[in-house]
């Protein structure tokens, strides 16, 4: 019951005191919940507040037998931090085990990218006759032309587009707001839906009244229907990569990189944090950097 009580009480505190979203929130708790099994398993007599950083070397050990990426481990070890940091600061626990607990090393990679005619070729997979047709072709065309990410694209509201200005106001992780420019094109396919498709959408359900892109049912999508939606297309149209939402806001940022938009205008574009997650976009294009160095270096081919 220790365990139980302890994890509401975290809960609480990463939505009230660190503003997280639901979904960092339930990760975060997945994986204080993998180390209450670990220690449930193998140390069912320690309590949470004598767990030391020897038990938590064990954990580690433990969630690499399960094979897990190294991204994902160190995202749980994140989640661990997070943990007795709370406890630390509600003084449950009089020291931290996790300081000097070291994460494994991760490798930034590469991530995959469409080019602009691998984009069209989805757009013209796409079933207009159906209802549904128009509103995919305005998602695809909002999540390149923003760079947004499938949260905030589901959750885009009405209330937030400037469609006049090219604008729109997304709220991103932790619901921090940013605006986003827009192009004329994702712009005109968002008003074609909106006045001709959403707006003869019969009853439409309480609370997603101002939600932009809506089911058949009046429902604001899943992310999960938005993947789906997206890997038909990519089968429809042959093509071989996987396909799925983020591969648009990866394209996005690489694209403008490519064509030498300044780093700092697509990190706030992106709502990065930090600019060392967008400086990952700069070595994206192998070939985009041997035309760089053919078309500027002095010697090359000397």
């Amino acid at each position: 019951m220790l365990w139980e009580s302890y994890l509401k009480g975290f809960k609480a505190y990463l939505q009230v005191e660190r503003s997280m979203s639901e979904n960092t929130v339930e990760a975060y708790l997945h994986d204080v919940e993998l180390l209450s099994v670990f220690m449930h398993e193998t140390h069912p007599d320690v309590k949470i507040t004598d767990i030391t950083l020897a038990h938590l070397q064990a954990f580690v050990a433990y969630i690499n037998e399960f094979d897990f990426a190294v991204g994902t481990q160190a995202r749980v070890l994140s989640g661990i931090k997070s943990f007795f940091r709370y406890l630390l600061l509600e003084e449950l626990v009089k020291n931290d085990p996790t300081a000097l607990l070291e994460a494994p090393k991760l490798k930034r990679a590469l991530p995959t990218v469409l080019s602009l005619e691998e984009i069209d070729q989805l757009v013209a997979a796409i079933d207009h006759s159906k209802p549904e047709g128009q509103r995919n072709r305005a998602m695809i065309e909002t999540m390149y032309s923003c760079g947004l990410r499938v949260s905030e694209l589901v959750n885009l509201s009405i209330s937030n587009l400037y469609l006049d200005i090219g604008f729109a106001r997304v709220v991103g992780k932790g619901n921090k707001e940013r605006l986003v420019p827009m192009g004329s094109t994702a712009a005109a396919q968002i008003k074609l839906y909106k006045d001709h498709i959403r707006s003869h959408l019969a009853n439409i359900k309480k609370g997603d009244e101002d939600v932009l892109f809506l089911n058949r049912r009046g429902g604001r999508l899943s992310r999960v229907m938005v993947f789906m939606m997206l890997k038909e297309l990519a089968e429809k149209a042959g093509l071989k990569k996987n396909i799925h939402p983020h591969i648009f806001r990866h394209s996005f940022a690489t694209h403008l990189v490519e064509r030498g938009a300044d780093l700092r205008a697509v990190q706030e574009m992106l709502g990065h944090k930090s600019i060392t997650t967008t400086e990952i976009y700069t070595h994206l294009d192998r070939g985009y950097l041997r035309q760089t160095l053919e078309k500027y270096h002095p010697r090359y081919g000397k």
